[in-house]
């Protein structure tokens, strides 16, 4: 059984930061894709970044140049830091990975979520 567990969110004034991280755990043979979504309340669940297995990176137009994807793949982990937060990033941050299980099938897992809250 594969599963992903977040931690990092909390509640941060505007301009300050935050570092999520996600580690994946399980039977696990490897990861492939990792990234990091979020919900804002009454909105849909929107892609925030994204890190292949190769290293290469997307972002959201809206978190570009403040917000950093990056895994260390020895310990399974992807972690995402937000820098200069404004509360329109107020969200559920959930992380989601592609993972081969022992069994070398592939599937989508995803994190139980974590709060993170930019209010002054």
């Amino acid at each position: 059984q594969v599963q992903l567990v977040e931690s990092g969110g909390g509640l941060v004034q505007p301009g300050g930061s935050l570092r999520l991280s996600c580690a994946a755990s399980g039977s696990i043979f490897s990861v492939d894709a990792m990234g990091w979504y979020r919900q804002a309340p009454g909105k849909e669940r929107d892609l925030v970044a994204s890190i292949s297995g190769g290293g290469d990176t997307n972002y959201a137009d809206s978190v570009k140049g403040r917000f950093t994807i990056s895994r260390d793949s020895a310990k399974n982990t992807v972690y995402l830091q937000m820098n200069s937060l404004k509360p329109e990033d107020t969200a559920v941050y959930y992380c989601d990975a592609i993972i081969r299980n022992q069994y070398l099938i592939k599937g989508d897992y995803w994190g139980q979520g974590t709060q993170v809250t930019v209010s002054s």
